[in-house]
C-alpha cells in the first residue's frame, strides 16, 4: 500500500523544518509528503522550498484561518492508499508509518488508527501535559480501544483509508476541533477505529499559562460543540453513552465539586489533595519510567493548580457553549518554540 502523509502549515517557521525531516527519515518512507501552507508570512514558504522535490507543496495565499480548511485543501491531492493526519509543531517517531501500515494491514476492516501522542519536553506545564498523555494513552485510549470506541483520533497523530475518508467524510468547520469531529463521524457510520501505542509523535504544548488557557478553551469548548453536534451518536450505543458520561457529566460535577468543597469542609478538602498527590505520584513514577522523564516526580506537587485551572476552563466553556449558546469558532494559533 501507499501511504501519504499531509501536513497543514501557517507561519510554523520555528517547527516545520524538524516536522519534515522527521518525515523523510521514517524507516518505511512515506510515498507522498504533502505540505499544505496556509497563508504564511514567516520564514515557512523558504524551509518548505529547501526541501526541493522531496515534498509536495500546496500554498495558499491567503491565509484559511483554519485548521480543517486547510486539510480539506489537501485531499484532492492525496495519492496513497492510506495518509496519515499530523501537525506542523510536530516530530513523528522513525518508525511511525511502519506502525501505521501494520494496524491497516492486519485488519481490513480498520478504516481509521490512533496513534501515541508525547509531548515534547520544555517546562513544569509540559510535564503536566505529558503525564495527562500517559494517563490517556496507556489508560484511557487503551481501555476505550476495548470497548470498540475510540473518543478522539489525535491531529497530530491520526491515518485515514483514503477512500473511505473520500466517500463517507467531510470538513464541516463548524467546530474548534476538527479531529474530534471526524471521530464522531466515523462512529456514526460503524467504521472501525483501532489504537497503536506503536505510532508515536511528539507534539509541542504551549509553554506559558496564558497559551495554555486559550487552548484549552479551543479543546474544551471544541469538545462541547461536538457533543451538541453528534449527540444522536453518543446515545445510539450504551458503550458511547457510558463513557461520553463520564466524561462530560461525571467531569463536570468533578469541576464544581473542586471549587465547592472548601467552602463545605476545609478538612476533608485538605485530606482530598493529600491523597491525590500520593496517588499522583504513583503515576509519576510509572509516567517517568515509561517516558524517561525525570522531571514527571515534581508533577503531583504543581498538579492542583493544573486540575483546578482545567475545571474552570471546562466549566466555563459549558457555559458558554451549551447554556448561552454562544459559539467560538475563532482558530487560536500558540507561540512556537525551535524545536529539532
Amino acid at each position: 500500500m501507499k501511504i501519504s502523509v499531509v501536513i497543514p502549515c501557517h507561519n510554523e517557521e520555528k517547527s516545520i523544518h524538524a516536522c519534515v525531516a522527521s518525515c523523510l527519515a521514517q524507516s518505511r518512507p512515506f510515498d507522498q509528503i504533502l505540505v499544505i501552507n496556509d497563508g504564511s508570512t514567516d520564514a515557512s514558504g523558504e524551509i518548505l522550498a529547501s526541501f526541493g522535490k522531496k515534498i509536495e507543496v500546496i500554498t495558499i495565499p491567503q491565509a484559511t484561518g483554519n485548521k480543517s480548511r486547510a486539510q480539506e485543501r489537501a485531499v484532492p491531492h492525496i495519492t496513497g492508499d492510506i495518509f496519515v493526519a499530523t501537525d506542523g509543531d510536530t516530530i513523528l517517531h522513525p518508525k511511525f508509518a511502519q506502525a501505521m501500515e501494520k494496524t491497516f494491514a492486519e485488519d481490513a476492516s480498520v478504516v481509521a488508527v490512533s496513534g501515541m501522542v508525547k509531548s515534547i519536553r520544555y517546562n513544569w506545564l509540559t510535564a503536566c501535559r505529558a503525564f495527562e498523555y500517559v494517563i490517556s494513552h496507556h489508560l484511557h485510549k487503551l481501555a476505550q480501544s476495548y470497548i470498540n470506541f475510540i473518543f478522539v483520533i489525535s491531529g497530530a497523530a491520526g491515518a485515514f483509508r483514503t477512500d473511505v475518508f473520500r466517500k463517507y467524510l467531510a470538513f464541516d468547520h463548524d467546530t474548534l476541533t476538527e479531529d474530534l469531529d471526524i471521530t464522531y463521524k466515523l462512529h456514526s457510520h460503524g467504521l472501525k477505529i483501532a489504537y497503536n501505542r506503536e505510532a508515536i509523535s511528539y507534539t509541542q504544548d504551549p509553554v506559558r499559562i496564558s497559551q495554555y488557557i486559550n487552548q484549552m478553551r479551543r479543546w474544551y469548548g471544541g469538545g462541547w460543540q461536538s457533543l451538541k453536534k453528534h449527540f444522536p451518536v453518543v446515545i445510539s450505543k450504551p458503550n458511547r453513552a457510558f463513557e461520553l458520561s463520564l466524561l462530560y457529566i461525571e467531569g463536570l460535577v468533578f469541576s464544581f465539586l473542586l471549587f465547592v468543597l472548601p467552602f463545605v469542609n476545609l478538612y476533608f478538602t485538605l485530606f482530598f489533595w493529600l491523597g491525590n498527590i500520593a496517588f499522583n505520584m504513583i503515576f509519576a513514577a510509572y509516567a517517568a519510567y515509561k517516558e524517561n522523564r525525570y522531571d514527571m516526580f515534581y508533577v503531583p506537587f504543581v498538579y492542583p493548580l493544573f486540575l483546578y485551572l482545567n475545571a474552570f476552563i471546562f466549566i466555563e466553556q459549558a457555559f458558554k457553549e451549551v447554556i448561552l449558546g454562544r459559539k467560538n469558532m475563532v482558530w487560536f494559533h500558540p507561540e512556537r518554540i525551535s524545536i529539532s
